[in-house]
């Protein structure tokens, strides 16, 4: 669909006569600068992170988006995430432009295999959906946050699927699988970890070090620390870090650690006050420590272990870099923001100039400014980040003329990027696309109407619960892509009063009704292995009933799920509705 699009000068690996190196991406989800032993972190134990960081390069100064969906199209496009259109982190504001190329794209043009595990955050119907922006393989989910990590209800390229066990463990897993196939092409592994990111659910193994330990350290937030959280985030942060040792021995094994080059970084600053190296600011905030991530890259076969980068860098940086790394000629229709950060890697600082990074939140209308020695915030207060990393002085009197020039490149910056955006998304969610067998309509994209309440205000993984009349609906504002017949399934929880209620599912003029064959009267689960208290929604088993078909015409229209009749009040739950081409 976006293939006319893309303007690529590439060439296989095969044409350049040796094997590319191969990229595998890790990025955490909530983790700040100082959840890491290699950034000073007394309380916790990374062996495998720091040592790609002892045995390759860090990033001294990396900057990433204040929350989780900007930096993965950061990541993803090399462009700031304001120019892809993503407005916010959840009910399709997440979503990147089909205009957009990704590092996937550009990766499987010149020859990869792609795969990605986990956390995708970057729309969830085909053509957002990964295997809609160049990935061959996804297993994971693509909303902001689950409800349950163990056991989950997961995405294995668009089919609905039972996960094995705690999310992180099986996600890695399916990683491995991927790295592992037997193929003569590189690959490129995206592995977005969704720890330690809220609910604060691990296993007993990592869990037992912590559940007695205070979790204290002397940090500038230690009063207002949220104890139980920090122990979680930390036992979360251990597991992370097996994981990324589990990868990097299959490397050892299959003989390819040292032609893979292995990137670590993080998608915003810490889900929490905790120790971040007196830095000011946490996930959400425009300080340094709100958009300050750790990032490490290890490449034996070329990059000289214990490499140091001071100068600032970004997440859209990656994907200019690693087509510089990988010597694969490459232009796109829409420029970079980011910079291939190769001459700074082997010795090429001379050619290298200042750079501004702006960051931004554009739901708040707030932005702050980053230069190599300057932080302009979002209140217009400069500091010197060379000798106040805490953002503790304000020295805007002694540099008068940094402060005008950095205000008056955030205002062309603003002008420039920001009034490229809509005050409103109101782009529809597709439906039906030929190149996906599968399109879900969940819970997190509806509107509900009627007496209906969604089980929780963070829409990401919640249900839609109290349908007490008749009348009640769900809509969804979709365009169907192509025309076809669709068989519709409901993941649905009822208790046995309610069987008997009937509902109906129309778009346009095609509809029909049906009623739930059995009852499914559930707990809520998400309290196993939770070891603080959680925000967002608790889930449940959800079950799955095939409920009818129906055509879908090509166009944009709205999908209705709607009480028909009601046997009793608040019996039904929904969660999703699954539309799979038939015809």
């Amino acid at each position: 669909m976006k293939k006319w699009i893309l303007l690529f000068v590439v060439a296989s690996s095969f044409a350049y006569g040796a094997k590319k190196p191969n990229i595998v991406v890790f990025l955490a989800d909530d983790q700040g600068w100082g959840d890491l032993s290699v950034n000073g972190n007394s309380l916790v134990s990374t062996p495998h992170i720091d040592a790609i960081a002892k045995q390759g390069v860090t990033f001294e100064n990396f900057f990433v988006s204040p929350v989780c969906a900007p930096t993965r199209a950061d990541l993803l496009t090399g462009r700031y995430y304001q120019r892809s259109g993503i407005t916010g982190t959840s009910k399709g504001r997440e979503r990147m432009n089909l205009d957009e190329v990704t590092i996937a794209d550009a990766l499987k043009a010149a020859g990869y295999r792609t795969g990605t595990f986990g956390k995708w955050h970057n729309g969830s119907q085909y053509p957002y959906h990964p295997n809609g922006r160049g990935f061959d393989e996804f297993y994971g989910f693509a909303s902001g946050h689950w409800g349950n990590y163990f056991d989950a209800m997961m995405d294995h390229n668009g089919k609905v699927v039972e996960g094995e066990g705690f999310i992180v463990d099986d996600c890695t897993s399916k990683a491995i699988d991927f790295i592992s196939a037997e193929s003569k092409q590189p690959f490129f592994m995206y592995l977005a970890f969704n720890t330690p990111h809220g609910p604060w659910q691990v296993p007993d193994r990592w869990w037992k070090k912590y559940e007695n330990e205070p979790a204290v350290d002397d940090n500038r937030y230690s009063k207002n620390e949220n104890k139980p959280r920090t122990r979680a985030v930390l036992a979360m942060m251990e597991n992370i870090d097996w994981n990324v040792g589990r990868v990097k021995a299959k490397l050892i094994e299959m003989g390819e650690l040292d032609n893979t080059i292995i990137l670590y970084f993080s998608d915003n600053g810490p889900n929490g006050l905790r120790y971040n190296g007196d830095m000011k600011g946490q996930k959400g905030t425009l300080d340094e420590g709100g958009v300050r991530s750790p990032s490490f890259m290890q490449w034996p076969a070329a990059i000289k272990a214990g490499t140091s980068v001071p100068q600032i860098a970004s997440a859209m940086d990656i994907f200019p870099t690693m087509m510089d790394l990988a010597d694969i000629p490459y232009q796109s229709k829409k420029p970079f923001d980011g910079k291939s950060l190769k001459p700074l890697l082997f010795g090429g600082e001379e050619r290298w100039q200042d750079r501004i990074i702006v960051n931004n939140a554009i739901w708040r209308n707030q932005t702050s400014v980053r230069s190599e020695r300057f932080r302009l915030d979002q209140e217009e207060k400069l500091y010197d980040m060379h000798t106040d990393i805490g953002q503790y002085k304000d020295v805007s009197k002694q540099y008068p003329e940094v402060k005008a020039a950095l205000i008056a490149y955030r205002d062309n910056w603003q002008k420039e990027v920001v009034s490229e955006l809509p005050k409103m998304d109101t782009r529809p969610f597709l439906f039906g696309h030929p190149d996906s067998l599968y399109t879900h309509a969940p819970a997190r994209d509806g509107n509900a109407h009627g007496h209906i309440k969604r089980s929780n205000k963070f829409p990401n993984d919640s249900y839609f619960l109290n349908w007490e009349k008749a009348g009640d609906k769900v809509t969804w504002d979709i365009e169907v892509v192509e025309d076809g017949e669709f068989e519709v399934s409901l993941y649905y929880a009822m208790t046995a009063d309610g069987l008997g209620s009937q509902f109906n599912v129309s778009f346009g003029e095609n509809a029909f009704s049906f009623k739930v064959d059995k009852a499914h009267d559930v707990p809520l689960i998400g309290m196993e292995g939770e070891r603080a208290k959680r925000n967002n929604s608790y889930v449940k088993r959800w079950a799955t009933q095939t409920i009818g078909t129906i055509n879908l015409n090509k166009g944009p229209g709205q999908l209705t799920l709607s009480a028909k009749d009601l046997a009793a009040s608040n019996a039904f739950d929904f969660r999703m509705l699954v539309f799979e081409r038939v015809r």
